[in-house]
């Protein structure tokens, strides 16, 4: 498992991938990348949440404290949102879609 890179929380301007679907499901969500053909599910309706809402935040970090995670399991999301990243599900809001 990676870690965060240190700072990721507070980069700012984080998004969806421009090729990136996602599909509310009963058990939270589906994403696909239409570019790599990766899917990924995810499990807690919080990261959904917190995925879908992140144009409304400047940061990661503002993202998570508004859907209201306590300090203790802070890193899971960080943790979740990171892998996300590792994998282009997430991009920088100014990263070109390559």
């Amino acid at each position: 498992m990676t870690a965060a890179a240190p700072g990721f929380e507070t980069e700012p301007g984080w998004r969806l991938h421009p090729q990136v679907a996602l599909r509310p499901e009963t058990f939270g969500a589906l994403l696909y990348h239409f570019g790599t053909r990766k899917l990924s599910f995810l499990k807690n309706r919080t990261v959904v949440g917190i995925v879908q809402s992140l144009p409304e935040h400047s940061t990661i970090a503002d993202a998570i404290d508004a859907a209201g995670v306590d300090e203790q399991s802070r890193h899971l999301y960080v943790h979740a949102l990171t892998t996300l990243a590792s994998s282009d599900m997430l991009v920088r809001a100014g990263q070109s879609a390559a």
